[in-house]
């Protein structure tokens, strides 16, 4: 009882407190004050607003007291400290009237245009301009001398909760903020009341004539689909937007001179509405070619760009038709603090700019790892065959490496000789079509995560669960067969050397490092994780790869190419053409994760921390070479079969972080939520659980309905 009372007493200490803060600010206020001055005591009165707290003052009652029955829901703290200052400046005609021409000042003192057109919205014509500009405003908060409405907003609302107190203001408070604004002592008539109107309406024609401007340019004509294009300039909708915008103006100046009926205007304003939903419509066929075509991020951006200035006109339109309605005015001026603080974001203009490119990508990777998923036992087999052909190939690149490894040249040289090495084996073996265990799961993911989009449906969540099933056990068969060659001709190769060649193909002292550097008593986990980070990137190479091919439509320049013609033939040219194009993204992913093998552990371990690349067929080809450079007497210690041990866990985190980072990345270009993945993780768990043989061999066709556990109508 104490503690509660001593809490009771703090709080009205508080609040008295709070009273007296806003009676000194008040009390402060010069309506006569340069425009710095006047912008930092809006400031302050802003802050005083935001803090949390009841406010009471001096000699009087409780603030909520009288101010009618209470709602079902505690109000919010800003809305209380509104209602108190208003009744302050009610019992304080001297203090409401220097408030009042302080606000009516700044208003009109201040660029409104700039908040109205641009809050929200990036100037920089490119999309690494806007993001210099947000580092730079991040750092350097703007000025409050600025006559400039958007930077005094930014200063005043800077929580992201701002938005949220101003929408959900009440009546009451909106028409006594209304009053204020309205505000003319009857002794000083120097500051008139605001009228946003006009701001509203010249706003609305600079947006206008820069969605115009854009949507004619040729980024975006020439990405509208096959109609639009064909359809003269003047009939499309983005030429007849200023034509409307101007119509809508002569309308209105017309209907405030009494010389037409507001039908006109009316008339006018529902044209504009329709071009700008013919507008938004032309945006979004727009993205859907950069899609099918590929994307690019300034495009992107501009794009995106215009698509929220046509929302902003919509939004001004409405507040702007509805005149007087306060509801309308605080959704306008909260969606307006909403996006001035958007626009001081980088990670939302990452996201809002990026995430197109990453379902692009995702798709891509998709199209690729389709081949990578063996789904029934004719599958099943053709993947260990790739897998057995890949582990050959592997063989010939350990040896390499160790001869790299044996010159001791300089560790960025060595490292770049090594990634040289890597990207010649992956390459040979994309043109082979052979496979590298680890290196599927990157692109198989995605292939899974397109599969999401039917999971809604029973049928669709069995295809999802029977393809998770079917991945594990494609990656089981593809560390199989590469491992069971690889160790053995490593053997093979190093007996080879010492009967014929009378040497090793590395020495005892290097086996014996080999093995302890395996260990899974050592880093190996750290190392096996990060090069599944690797794996990973190489999916986004490969990705961004295909997307800039037919992006600047690589193709088509090669298929019509004068001299190929005239070489290969037409037909021949056409070849070329389908060639690249079918293999872009395998050679460069391929050639892109062999360098970075070889490089990222020496830049890494020159300017970070040592790193190593663990990859279960290398290394595994890298015991079977000091296993047989040490002989059989090995199997008898514990560092070979630590080294073992550490080459299982590389098979592990190989596959599970490179897959973990590739399926995160798909399910966030389908903005699947938590819940939903969690249900799903239960599916596949359940349906391992009936019956675990299935992620090691393939059951028959016709047993896979059953194998799922999950009925389907």
């Amino acid at each position: 009882m104490f503690r509660s009372l001593t809490t009771l007493v703090k709080k009205w200490r508080a609040s008295r407190n709070a009273g007296h803060q806003l009676d000194t600010l008040l009390a402060t206020a010069d309506a006569g004050a340069p425009f710095a001055e006047r912008s930092e005591w809006l400031i302050e009165l802003a802050h005083w607003i935001r803090r949390k707290g009841t406010v009471q003052a001096a000699g009087s009652e409780a603030n909520d007291a009288g101010a009618g029955p209470r709602d079902a829901e505690r109000p919010k703290s800003e809305h209380t400290r509104l209602r108190h200052l208003f009744r302050v400046l009610d019992r304080n005609p001297e203090w409401r009237a220097n408030v009042a021409a302080i606000l009516q000042a700044t208003l009109h003192e201040s660029d409104a245009i700039s908040l109205l057109c641009d809050a929200g919205m990036p100037v920089q014509s490119g999309f690494f301009g806007a993001i210099f500009d947000r580092f730079q405003s991040s750092l350097i908060p703007p000025a409050p001398n600025q006559r400039d409405l958007s930077a005094l907003v930014t200063l005043m609302f800077p929580s992201e909760n701002d938005a949220e107190w101003i929408e959900s203001l009440p009546l009451d408070l909106l028409a006594q903020l209304r009053a204020l604004l309205d505000y003319e002592a009857a002794e000083n008539d120097k500051h008139k009341p605001v009228a946003l109107s006009g701001d509203l309406l010249t706003a609305l024609h600079s947006l206008i004539c820069q969605i115009s401007s854009t949507g004619l340019s040729q980024t975006v004509r020439s990405r509208l689909d096959d109609e639009d294009s064909r359809m003269p300039l003047e009939k499309q909708s983005f030429y007849r937007l200023t034509r409307a915008m101007l119509a809508v103006e002569t309308a209105n100046t017309a209907v405030e001179e009494g010389g037409e009926p507001e039908q006109q205007l009316l008339h006018e304003v529902n044209y504009l509405r329709v071009l700008l939903d013919e507008c938004r419509a032309a945006v979004d066929r727009v993205f859907a070619h950069l899609y099918r075509n590929g994307v690019s991020v300034d495009i992107v951006f501009q794009v995106e760009r215009m698509r929220m200035r046509i929302l902003r006109a919509e939004h001004l339109l409405d507040a702007w038709m509805a005149g007087d309605d306060l509801r309308e005015g605080a959704r306008l001026a909260a969606e307006l603090v909403d996006a001035n603080q958007a626009s001081q974001s980088v990670s939302h203009l990452l996201r809002s700019n990026f995430a197109l490119l990453a379902r692009k990508v995702v798709e891509t990777s998709a199209d690729v790892g389709e081949h990578y998923i063996a789904r029934d036992r004719s599958e099943y087999l053709t993947m260990l065959r790739m897998a057995a052909g890949g582990g050959l190939v592997t063989v010939v690149t350990v040896c390499v490496k160790f001869g790299i490894t044996g010159v001791h040249l300089q560790s960025m040289i060595e490292g770049l000789f090594a990634g040289i090495n890597y990207a010649a084996s992956f390459t040979l073996m994309h043109f082979l079509h052979f496979t590298l265990a680890t290196k599927q799961p990157a692109m198989t993911a995605p292939t899974i995560a397109r599969e999401l989009d039917g999971t809604g449906t029973p049928s669709g969540l069995n295809a999802f669960v029977a393809s998770v099933i079917a991945l594990i056990r494609t990656q089981s068969a593809a560390i199989f067969g590469n491992v069971m060659l690889v160790v053995p001709f490593c053997l093979l190769v190093q007996i080879l050397f010492r009967a014929v060649l009378h040497t090793d193909v590395i020495s005892h002292e290097k086996a014996h490092h080999t093995l302890q550097s395996f260990s899974l008593l050592g880093p190996t986990p750290f190392y096996a994780a990060l090069t599944g980070v690797l794996l990973w990137s190489s999916s986004l190479i490969a990705g961004w790869a295909d997307n800039w091919f037919v992006l600047h439509r690589v193709g088509d320049a090669l298929a019509y190419n004068r001299r190929l013609r005239m070489t290969l033939g037409a037909a021949g040219a056409a070849r070329l053409a389908k060639f690249c194009r079918s293999n872009i993204a395998g050679v460069v992913g391929n050639v892109g994760l062999g360098l970075m093998l070889g490089l990222v552990p020496a830049i890494l371990t020159a300017f970070a921390f040592t790193f190593e690349v663990r990859h279960v067929t290398l290394s595994a080809g890298s015991i079977g070479v000091a296993a047989g450079v040490l002989g059989t007497d090995i199997l008898h210690t514990g560092e070979f079969w630590w080294a073992v041990a550490g080459v299982m866990s590389m098979a592990i985190l190989n596959v599970a972080v490179s897959f973990a980072f590739a399926f995160h990345m798909a399910v966030r270009s389908r903005s699947l939520r938590p819940t939903a993945v969690r249900s799903l993780v239960r599916a596949v768990r359940s349906s391992v659980l009936k019956n675990p043989l299935q992620l090691v061999w393939p059951v028959k066709s016709g047993d896979e309905r059953s194998v799922s556990g999950l009925k389907t109508d």
